[in-house]
């Protein structure tokens, strides 16, 4: 269970599922160990928030625990998305940690964003990778058969044809260097899904992940982007956490994703 994840399934304002999907992974596999990793290395936290005056443990979170895999990955997704629709349906707001990238097009179906804010080191609009339609590679592709557009944080890598895609209206591409400037610039009516890809980070700082890629962000960089767009998230994701590395980079995303949530209840009281 994830620490202070304590709300029981009928009362959670949020639901987490561990997606530990790892069959496109590009590089180094391991993803498949991250919803454990995330869940075991944020074992340290403290329940407590001093920015936000809140407890963890009182802000209905329930660990729903994983969902494996299938072996056929398109009915894989339907359930997930299934399964996150059913807290959606619930009025909570799912909390999805992988896992590779793919399990965000779950996340998306479940949740029908106006937009998705994901910070991510790669484009992931491919056609397909490796003769494969439902890479990690291509969910960002997917997502906009849902969502109306797709703002990615923190992008310095893509093929000319991803960059070339990316010059449509429905794609905003923020470079690394622009990230800490960078604010939404979408109407307060908007619903937003957050996907935090690890690999927007420099690999200095979370080296545990599948596709490594220099000249990434700085975890407080990371963080401010969760803050600002919490309010407008309707669900969130954490994915690419592997387990080759001590335990850095499945700390940094245990912690966004307390971020997360402490920011967007808070939100909810201010509202």
């Amino acid at each position: 269970m994830f620490p202070d994840a304590s709300a029981e399934r009928g009362d959670a304002d949020y639901v987490l599922v561990g997606a530990p999907l790892d069959r496109s992974t590009t590089f180094q596999p391991g993803a498949r160990f991250g919803p454990r990793r995330v869940r075991h290395f944020a074992k340290t936290f403290d329940d407590y928030d001093n920015r936000t005056g809140s407890r963890f443990s009182e802000l209905g979170v329930h660990d729903a625990g994983n969902l494996d895999p299938f072996e056929d990955v398109t009915e894989y997704l339907d359930f997930l998305a299934g399964m996150l629709g059913d807290a959606v349906d619930d009025g909570a707001v799912p909390l999805l940690v992988g896992g590779e990238h793919t399990v965000t097009a779950a996340g998306v179906r479940a949740t029908d964003p106006d937009v998705l804010v994901c910070l991510d080191a790669h484009l992931d609009l491919r056609e397909s990778y490796a003769g494969d339609e439902y890479s990690h590679a291509t969910v960002t592709r997917h997502v906009l058969d849902v969502a109306d557009r797709a703002v990615v944080l923190g992008a310095r890598a893509g093929s000319e044809a991803e960059y070339e895609r990316a010059e449509r209206d429905d794609v905003t591409v923020v470079p690394p260097g622009d990230v800490a400037d960078w604010e939404p610039d979408f109407d307060d009516e908007s619903t937003v899904y957050c996907s935090v890809d690890i690999d927007a980070a420099d690999p200095g700082f979370a080296p545990g992940t599948g596709t490594m890629e220099p000249f990434g962000l700085e975890p407080r960089e990371l963080r401010a982007v969760v803050r600002s767009v919490a309010p407008s998230t309707v669900g969130f994701d954490l994915v690419e956490v592997n387990d080759r590395d001590d335990g850095q980079t499945a700390a940094l995303g245990a912690k966004l994703l307390r971020e997360f949530v402490y920011t967007h209840a808070h939100a909810r009281v201010d509202d």
